[in-house]
């Protein structure tokens, strides 16, 4: 069977820069863990990258990922429309094949205090890691900016913020455009169709401008099996259509589990079973 084998998606706040994504890719090939994608947004002004590899290999990758922003992202001079805290911004540990999530709280216990002992960037832990139960949700520490550190001696590292590091079973990041410059309107559907405001079960929602002519609405599922994917779109194009307005393209950020695109081939083609 092998290693137990996990993943990391971190969130670096660097989306223009390809010298810096690049140094960012090299340092998860040399801490020797796998690269499977990754994917930058000039307007978020931020790239996601998931990568796989043993114990060792992704918490390797985790603090040089972590060096490489300390080292080449100045949050004093940042500028998009994504919130963040850090530079590198958000990593979540996940556990995959004989892993489990105990294993990735773990690891991301390890990460973070080696991340203040090399580069004194400090860590806030969340979900799964979370310490304290107020800090379980990442939007939580994303509003609360003055809460203290779980790890390290600062409140922030001057130029590179701080880190909210987290463990969590698959998450799928996906992008819903619509054509319209209503950055209003796409906020009410998103607070429409999110769990926290009575929406689907495990959805997370935002909404971001896209230009003169079209917005986003951007989603976070945590549970793939309870909210299928075509639920999602369909929920939100429905809402659009009430509005006059029509849905673009949707966006996946990252990876997803094959079982979410069986499920949203097989509603789509009318058939069930694959």
């Amino acid at each position: 069977m092998g290693s137990p084998l996990f993943e990391i998606v971190p969130n670096l706040s660097e989306g223009r820069e390809a010298a810096t994504i690049t140094a960012a890719c090299a340092a998860v090939e040399d801490a020797g863990a796998t690269l499977l994608d990754w994917s930058s947004d000039t307007v978020h002004h931020r790239s996601v990258l998931t990568i796989v590899g043993d114990a060792t290999q992704v918490v390797n990758a985790a603090v040089a990922l972590a060096g490489v922003a300390r080292d080449r992202i100045d949050l004093r001079v940042h500028r998009g429309v994504h919130p963040r805290i850090g530079a590198l911004d958000v990593l979540p540990f996940v556990p995959l094949r004989g892993a489990t999530i105990e294993n990735a709280v773990e690891l991301a216990h390890r990460a973070g205090a080696l991340i203040w002992q090399r580069y004194s960037v400090p860590s806030f832990y969340y979900g799964a890691a979370a310490r304290r139960p107020e800090r379980l949700q990442l939007p939580d520490i994303r509003r609360n900016l003055d809460w203290i550190p779980d790890e390290g001696a600062a409140q922030r590292h001057v130029s590179a913020g701080a880190i909210a590091i987290g463990a969590r079973d698959i998450l799928i990041a996906f992008n819903v455009e619509l054509a319209t410059a209503d950055l209003a309107a796409a906020r009410e559907i998103a607070r429409t169709v999110r769990e926290r405001n009575g929406g689907l079960r495990s959805l997370r929602a935002l909404a971001f401008p896209r230009g003169d002519d079209r917005v986003q609405v951007s989603l976070n599922i945590t549970d793939y099996l309870a909210t299928p994917l075509y639920r999602v779109v369909g929920l939100i194009e429905r809402l659009a259509e009430d509005r006059g307005i029509e849905l673009l393209g949707c966006e996946l950020v990252g990876c997803l589990p094959w079982a979410a695109v069986e499920s949203a081939a097989a509603y789509y083609l009318g058939v069930t079973k694959l």
